[in-house]
């Protein structure tokens, strides 16, 4: 018996004009969390669809528990044991968890009777064997979507998957839910199934993955035991440059200040919150989950409400109470969770990328100008280098970093003074990410301010000029770039006073 659960083997695919894999390996042992990583169009995606009988091979083998088999279609890839779970939730939205279990195949009671006492007590038994606090006779588009994506993993396991396969499954999620999603597939592992792990979080990957294979350019790069190598290596490999150049630019930050928080208090979420921002800045904004640093940016861009302290905006006092206001002082905010709160999903690249600017180029908000709003999508997409089909494809289908594209574009298009990026690289790719880090230079170049949000301590310090850090709603102080380490911001975000006593901080 072989210990590998599949192996790909010479996997060749192309498409008219493009040569999508040439030669491609991937080999899964069973019991192994085996992470998959590249960049956009490294082949991930292609590779992945092909195991599941999305896509056909052009050449190579595959060999699935033993066997040599040809993956013809998904519900062949799904009768062998093959199930994914990708970060957009592929069930029937409109159906009931248990319905879900059994979509196609209801048990009956009769020849006429559905025996719905089955179907919900078969899944509700295995949400249950899983520590799974979920009830069957929901529907799913009423649930969260954390455990939307733990009733798609209890489902492949009800349908006995020996190999599972994650796609960017924490994008959506917080922290605690992905840690409820890393002790499931903790578990999965000890039962001997084989998981295949895509993630552009590396932290992940270092985490709880076995073995890492990457991916460039559709070639196989290299496969390695995640013990023996680390992250500047493996960004290296995906793109060729070391963690520490992407982080290179010139700053810019000027003495003149645009933007002055004072003492914003919002009870129970943080207090006494104070800060300056100076035009071509980047302030960097760090805390762990629950600080409150994402209530701060959405208080001062009049998303929620605050009930003390003050903002002024050039030296001007600003009532800032809707975010339009917020839009027509001059901010944008690239937000925290893109998909539902930046996006219109279901409509075009061309369509999200003006939605702010449909007021300025239509008459009396009715007519409006095609010209202009097909001339501002191409501007943007070939300045932010988008990959899409097209100005009209739909945002839904572009990969994670360019809907991110697409967000930023839309808060460009209105040429903000101060832009608030929150969380702006999670879940995409590393050449994405650089292309935002170049992003930020050309505009604090061009004397726009930055506030950036992250939670990857190594990138915050990276970007910023000076870092704000919050502890449980608290501003702990404001460090200079030149005394950042990853030591001292940490001990300012866990609550812990410097044994100095001297906290960076600017006067109130």
């Amino acid at each position: 018996m072989s210990d590998y659960i599949v192996e790909m083997k010479n996997i060749s695919k192309s498409f008219p004009g493009v040569r999508a894999l040439s030669n491609v390996d991937l080999s899964v042992k069973k019991g192994e969390v085996h992470a998959l990583v590249g960049e956009n169009g490294a082949g991930k995606s292609t590779l992945i669809k092909i195991l599941t009988g999305a896509y056909q091979k052009d050449a190579g083998t595959i060999i699935f528990d033993g066997k040599e088999v040809e993956v013809k279609n998904p519900h062949f890839s799904k009768s062998i044991g093959i199930h994914a779970v990708y970060q957009d939730i592929t069930l029937a939205m409109h159906l009931s968890v248990g319905e879900n279990f059994f979509l196609g195949e209801l048990p009956m009671s009769s020849p006429f009777t559905v025996d719905w006492k089955n179907v919900y007590s078969t899944a509700g038994d295995v949400l249950a064997s899983l520590d799974l606090n979920i009830d069957p006779h929901m529907l799913i588009k009423n649930l969260p979507v954390a455990k939307q994506e733990m009733v798609a993993i209890a489902k492949a396991i009800y349908e006995k998957s020996k190999l599972m396969i994650f796609d960017e499954p924490t994008a959506l999620l917080t922290n605690e839910e992905s840690e409820e999603l890393f002790k499931i597939i903790a578990r999965l592992k000890s039962e001997g199934i084989g998981i295949i792990y895509i993630s552009h979080r590396l932290e992940e990957v270092f985490r709880f993955c076995d073995t890492v294979t990457i991916l460039k350019d559709g070639r196989y790069i290299a496969t390695m035991p995640t013990k023996d190598t680390n992250e500047d290596e493996l960004i290296s490999l995906m793109v060729g440059r070391k963690i520490e150049e992407m982080y290179y630019f010139e700053h810019h930050k000027e003495s003149e200040v645009v933007l002055s928080v004072r003492d914003l208090t919002k009870k129970k979420v943080f207090q006494g919150i104070h800060f300056d921002l100076h035009k071509g800045e980047i302030l960097g904004m760090f805390g762990l989950v629950g600080s409150g640093r994402t209530d701060i940016m959405l208080s001062i861009f009049g998303a929620t409400k605050y009930d003390e302290g003050s903002i002024a905006f050039f030296g001007k006092p600003a009532k800032v109470h809707k975010p339009r206001q917020a839009i027509e002082l001059g901010f944008g905010l690239v937000p925290e969770n893109r998909r539902t709160q930046g996006l219109a999903l279901p409509l075009s690249v061309k369509t999200n990328i003006n939605l702010l600017q449909y007021k300025k180029i239509s008459r009396f908000g009715i007519a409006i100008s095609r010209s202009q709003e097909l001339n501002i999508a191409k501007s943007f997409i070939q300045e932010l280098s988008i990959k899409t089909p097209s100005e009209d494809a739909i945002v839904r289908n572009l990969s994670g970093g360019n809907q991110q594209k697409v967000v930023i574009s839309k808060c460009l298009a209105n040429r903000p003074k101060i832009m608030i990026f929150d969380e702006p690289t999670v879940g995409i790719d590393v050449g994405s990410k650089e292309e935002i880090y170049k992003l930020l230079e050309k505009l604090t170049r061009e004397g726009t301010s930055v506030i950036f949000i992250s939670s990857y301590l190594p990138e915050v310090i990276g970007v910023s000029d000076r870092i704000v850090v919050i502890s449980e709603g608290r501003q702990m102080g404001i460090v200079d770039r030149r005394g950042a380490t990853e030591e001292r911001i940490m001990r300012l975000a866990s609550g812990i006073e410097e044994n100095s006593g001297k906290i960076e901080s600017e006067a109130v």
